[in-house]
């Protein structure tokens, strides 16, 4: 019996030394080059503005979730479409009443706007004689009346 457990603390213990070992010498032979654009806060390809604690409008991750979760639902439609003349009509009746509760909850996330990505609230008029969207004037007007922060010793 302890044999056994023998084994799993062997096997635990080269897995640790091997992440272990590995860490250090991939840590000893990359090479060191810091600069300010690799220690910079990453935007997709856009200039960095701001500090990074900024509130950050959750509705692209709520419209990301929804996505994931009817896309998840709709991969459930392929296998029963493969094999849907084995299965006969009872199953064919089952799906239909999945689709509708799809339907439904489709309707729901409509309804209370969850799919808008700027609630209309949210949506000023843009600066007169600015050429730019209402966002990027607001954006812009925000930054350019905020109060000038000390630099942060380095």
């Amino acid at each position: 019996m302890y044999f056994d457990f023998g084994n799993v603390l062997i096997f635990l213990t080269f897995g640790v030394l091997f992440a272990a070992l590995t860490l250090l010498i991939s840590r000893a032979i990359r090479p060191n080059r810091p600069s300010p654009d690799k220690q910079s806060t990453y935007e997709c390809g856009e200039i960095p503005f701001g500090g990074s604690w900024i509130q950050f409008n959750l509705r692209f991750y709520v419209v990301a979730l929804i996505f994931l979760i009817f896309e998840v639902e709709v991969l459930f439609l392929f296998p029963w479409a493969v094999v849907l003349r084995g299965i006969g009509l009872y199953a064919f009746l089952e799906m239909l009443v999945f689709l509708g509760i799809l339907l439904v909850g489709f309707a729901y996330v409509w309804r209370k706007k969850d799919l808008n990505w700027i609630l209309a609230p949210e949506v000023g008029l843009p600066d007169e004689g600015s050429g730019l969207p209402a966002e990027s004037a607001s954006r812009e007007s925000t930054v350019r009346d905020a109060p000038a922060q000390p630099a942060a010793p380095t």
